[in-house]
């Protein structure tokens, strides 16, 4: 599976809620083909997960976050929880889309973090369905909406439990941004 991704390759895998679609983030080839297989705009950006707060160095301007926004974040990790933070000048574009900061999560979800580690660093990590369609919660789900030729690889273990997507919100003004 971590071959697939260093090779560039887009893979399936599950998430806290729901299979998830990643790949390297710093390979834009990668990030460009995922946003084709979910015909997904590219100003949307997409999301990275991480095994460890260290994973997501290369891609978040710590110091422009303030203190207290900061504890507050890792008072979340690792765990279902997504923030929007100031995004690093190292942080590809491509994956940020048309957005200034850029959305993280450590997350705690064993299968995800492990293929983090396995990676070495940061995942790209959107849901796996088609731009406007209901994400997959199964194997069966993902298989409807992606053929099997579409991905590189999948790791076909249990989802984290969540009954719907982590919530999502800025840390830089406290907004809601998905869900509470």
């Amino acid at each position: 599976m971590a071959d697939a991704v260093r090779r560039g390759g887009v893979v399936a895998y599950p998430t806290e809620a729901v299979f998830g679609l990643g790949c390297d983030p710093f390979n834009t080839a990668a990030v460009q083909r995922l946003y084709r297989l979910k015909r997904r705009p590219t100003t949307q950006g997409f999301l990275l997960i991480a095994a460890s707060e260290a994973q997501l160095g290369p891609f978040v301007d710590w110091a422009r976050l303030a203190p207290g926004a900061l504890a507050e974040v890792r008072a979340t990790w690792p765990g279902p929880h997504t923030w929007v933070l100031p995004r690093a000048a190292s942080a590809p574009a491509v994956v940020a889309g048309a957005h200034q900061g850029i959305a993280v999560r450590v997350t705690a979800h064993g299968p995800a973090a492990d293929l983090c580690r396995a990676v070495g660093g940061a995942l790209v990590s959107t849901s796996a369905n088609r731009h406007g369609q209901p994400a997959a919660r199964s194997v069966d789900e993902l298989w409807q909406q992606f053929a099997g030729a579409d991905l590189d690889a999948l790791l076909d273990l249990p989802l984290g439990g969540l009954d719907r997507p982590t919530p999502i919100r800025d840390a830089l003004n406290g907004r809601s941004l998905r869900g509470a």
